[in-house]
This record gives structure tokens, sequence and C-alpha cells, in this order.
């Protein structure tokens, strides 16, 4: 799977992902895997029966609840003193939910997923982050948003869209901030991705009609979101490139 990067690319450095039990964040964990970074995933809120060797340590917990946001958190802390990257990946649609009939529930269950989860879990590891700069001399965050954050997104997913695009005006605050500390903050930004999330969310003929609008002329696939994450984290590859966001749509935005 490795694109044509070295093979010790991240050798000796210690990167944790979120979401990364199936599609954009598990083709992200095993590519950082095989480029030798000591990687600590969260796989979501259920055991996966994916093979990790011994560089890779995963856990399950609920990013819908601040319990199993903090569990992840403390679970990056017990394994690392230490952290290069942090990639916070996790986030759903959920549902399509019209806006005029969106409950109470489904919007708080879209935000602490997509949202909460992201602040909270960076809160957390910025002093990990910290170390790993003063460590190495630098440290990247990379946060996944979405094309619907600049565009809006289709119908039903207004939240989603909304969540995030505060996602990426996060980012860009966060690189501001965390500067004088050589953390870089970037975010990557997924279009269409031929993936389980539009198995759920979006019918073959809604795929079929954006694939024909997309200069590229074809749907995008986890391995091509997985060498972005590696080159935003990489402070050999992008090391003067903090704030901005990677869009990776086959030209349809």
């Amino acid at each position: 799977m490795n694109p044509g990067f070295s093979a010790e690319l991240f050798k000796g450095r210690t990167v944790a992902i979120t979401g990364a039990g199936a599609g954009i964040g598990l083709s992200a964990a095993r590519l950082f895997s095989e480029l030798g970074a000591d990687v600590i995933l969260h796989q979501g809120r259920t055991a996966h029966q994916t093979s990790w060797p011994d560089n890779v340590k995963a856990m399950t917990s609920d990013f819908t609840t601040a319990e199993g946001q903090q569990a992840f958190a403390d679970f990056v802390c017990s394994n690392t003193n230490s952290l290069d990257v942090l990639i916070n990946n996790a986030g759903t649609m959920v549902g399509r939910f019209p806006a005029d009939s969106l409950t109470d529930n489904e919007y708080q269950h879209i935000v602490s997923l997509n949202q909460d989860a992201v602040v909270r879990i960076t809160r957390a590891l910025i002093p990990l982050l910290k170390a790993g700069s003063t460590r190495r001399g630098s440290a990247a965050i990379v946060n996944t948003v979405s094309i619907s954050a600049s565009t809006g997104g289709s119908p039903g997913s207004s939240i989603y869209s909304a969540t995030k695009a505060f996602v990426s005006t996060y980012t860009k605050a966060l690189a501001r901030e965390l500067a004088p500390d050589q953390i870089r903050a970037n975010a990557l930004s997924p279009g269409v991705i031929h993936t389980d999330f539009h198995e759920r969310y979006s019918s073959a003929e809604k795929l079929e009609k954006t694939r024909q609008q997309i200069p590229l002329q074809r749907l995008g696939t986890a391995e091509d979101c997985a060498p972005a994450f590696v080159f935003l984290a990489s402070n050999a590859l992008s090391g003067y490139i903090s704030g901005q966001t990677l869009e990776i749509n086959g030209g349809q935005f």
C-alpha cells in the first residue's frame, strides 16, 4: 500500500488516530504503521477483527459520550509520554435529518461525535504534542473535515456539514495558537469517497450522478486519502504548511 514514501518516514514517531476502524481512518492507520510509526488508534464503538502488527495499539470507545472520548485520551496517555501526530478522523453523518424535523437528541448526537470529540481529545492531548515537539522540534494535528463544510452538503446533512465547518475553523485557530510550540494544524477535506459512509447515507443513483459531475470521473477511495494524512503529518514534507485545508475530491470543488 505504501505509495512511494520512505519505509522509515515515521520510524520512532508516535501517531494517534481516531475513527480508524474502517474506511479512511483504517487506510491511514495501515499506512502510518507501514511507515514505521507507533500507532495508537481508536477503532470505533465496537470491536473489529482487524489484525495489527506489534507497533499498533487499538481500543474501542463510544465517541458520542464525553466518557468515551476521555477513555481514548486516557488510553493514549497510558501508552506514551509524547505524541508526534494527532489525527482526529472519527465522525459520521449519523443519518439524514430534515432541518424542520431534526430532534434535539439527533442534533446533540451529531455534535457530540463530530465536534465535541475533536475539541475534548485535542485539549487532552496537546500536552503530549508539546512534549513531542520539544523532543523532535515539531508535531502535527490533522483533522478530517468534509467537502460539505464548504458546500453545505446535500439535503438532510445540515448539522453534519456545520460540525465539519466548525472543525475547519477550529483547525485554523489551533494553527495560530500552537505555532509558538511548533505544532502545525491542518485539515483534510474528502469529497465523495466510496466507503461504508456512502453505502449508508447515499443511494447508488445519487452516487452515480455525483460521479458524472467529478472531473476525474470517479469516486474517491480511502487509499486516495491516506497519503494526504502522511503528507500533512510529516514535517519533512509539509513543515511550512499550517492552518490549511487540503481538498481531496477529484476536482469536484
